[in-house]
């Protein structure tokens, strides 16, 4: 997987993924919140396509890319408010604009059954004349507190006062998310959010029923896995392959965490070297199409590998230029002007995201770290068996906001 090195400039803006849990009140599912999920669900497979060349295991959390993005193009303008709203099929303006914050304070609330956590939060260079309608857009739909911070003066210790926070919102899973030197004294903002996920299955698998089996790789060669074990529990769908006999279809199983609201979606290809084939057909609709077709499975019997996924940083840069995110990254065409009232033009110079999930007999643990850094101008049988590379997603099952996604090629 690709290393990234974060480079910052005078403004930072940060997605990462934590458990703090926003202080406003979780909104009303609304139309405008509805729009907002679609968007970000067609989002999560555009990006999804644009990185599933990248060689091996892959595991991302489009939903916090959606979300840093989304508050990235409140304080864009003209083009560069177009095209990453295009980008993340979210209205340029209006209230349906400003929905992608409310799904945060959604998701926010808490919950008896699953921890899902989100927060987000500002720290912004004092004196300098940030914009009231910015700093309000923020707070009132994303619930991102504006905090006061001296880069020019300690830039080393606004950066250790972030990390902590960034530590203790993803319980110790990002240790250091800025690393010593990124922070300099042209910082001039820094916005961060946070989103962890925490939950038990419905139907948790017997540790015991866990034995060594075979996983075949893409390749033809196998390799042992703790491979768990279940019977009934989850939804199933398969899917038949295309008349021409070349793609051999895939099977569909749809796992409930505990209180039934959110669920794991595995997508398992017909053949250990299908996983491509699959990932081409993959879409939001027809993802959706599949969810639906999908039914109770009964007395089958499923088989999931037990993985642990920690892969290096993803710089997404690339993909959201493929995406049509073109002005933002142009220090001559990027218009960052609703962000404060102060001169110079800025830039997004890089988009970056690490992320990590435990899927365990108990169930499954995952959080990410996405960084957006501006900068100023001067810078099947019946059983269910996942015994070959597969897709999964965590999904809120009654809206469908995907919130995070992978691939599993060796668990």
């Amino acid at each position: 997987m690709r290393r990234a090195t974060l480079l910052l400039g005078s403004v930072l803006l940060v997605a990462a993924a934590g458990w703090y849990a926003l202080v406003y009140s979780p909104p009303r599912w609304t139309g405008d919140m509805q729009t907002a999920a679609d968007a970000n669900n067609r989002f999560a497979l555009d990006l999804y396509a644009q990185l599933r060349g990248e060689p091996g295991n892959l595991f991302l959390s489009p939903y916090g890319a959606h979300a840093a993005l989304a508050m990235t193009a409140t304080g864009a303008r003209g083009a560069t408010r177009d095209q990453l709203a295009a980008a993340l099929h979210l209205p340029p303006d209006g209230p349906a604009a400003l929905a992608a914050g409310d799904l945060g304070r959604y998701y926010a609330r808490p919950r008896r059954d699953v921890e899902l956590s989100v927060a987000n939060a500002l720290w912004g260079q004092a004196g300098l004349p940030w914009r009231p309608e910015f700093r309000a857009a923020l707070a009132d739909r994303s619930g991102a507190g504006f905090r006061e911070a001296d880069f020019a003066a300690d830039p080393d210790a606004e950066r250790e006062r972030i990390n902590r926070w960034a530590e203790e919102a993803t319980r110790g899973r990002v240790k250091e998310l800025l690393r010593d030197g990124a922070v300099t004294g042209s910082h001039r903002l820094v916005l961060a959010n946070a989103v962890y996920f925490k939950g038990a299955w419905q139907k948790p698998f017997d540790p015991n029923r866990t034995v060594l089996d075979g996983f075949t790789l893409p390749d033809g060669t196998t390799t042992l896995v703790p491979m768990m074990r279940r019977a009934s529990g989850f939804r199933w769908h398969v899917e038949e392959g295309p008349a021409d006999h070349r793609d051999p279809g895939f099977q569909l199983a749809e796992l409930p965490y505990e209180g039934g609201e959110l669920s794991m979606v595995v997508l398992l290809p017909g053949q250990h070297d299908g996983l491509p084939a699959l990932e081409a057909r993959l879409s939001a609709d027809a993802l959706a199409g599949w969810l639906a077709a999908a039914r109770d499975a009964g007395d089958a019997d499923l088989y999931l590998p037990r993985f642990r996924l920690e892969p290096d940083a993803l710089m997404l840069t690339e993909q959201l230029r493929q995406l049509g995110v073109v002005a933002a990254f142009d220090p001559a065409a990027a218009d960052f002007g609703g962000l404060h009232a102060g001169g110079g033009r800025l830039f997004v110079g890089c988009v970056v995201q690490k992320a990590f999930v435990d899927v365990s007999e108990e169930g499954t643990e995952a959080a990410a770290v996405t960084a957006v850094a501006v900068e100023p101008l001067s810078a099947a049988p019946p059983d269910f068996r996942a015994d070959r590379p597969f897709l999964f997603l965590i999904r809120d099952a009654r809206r469908g906001t995907i919130l995070f996604m992978g691939r599993v090629q060796k668990p």
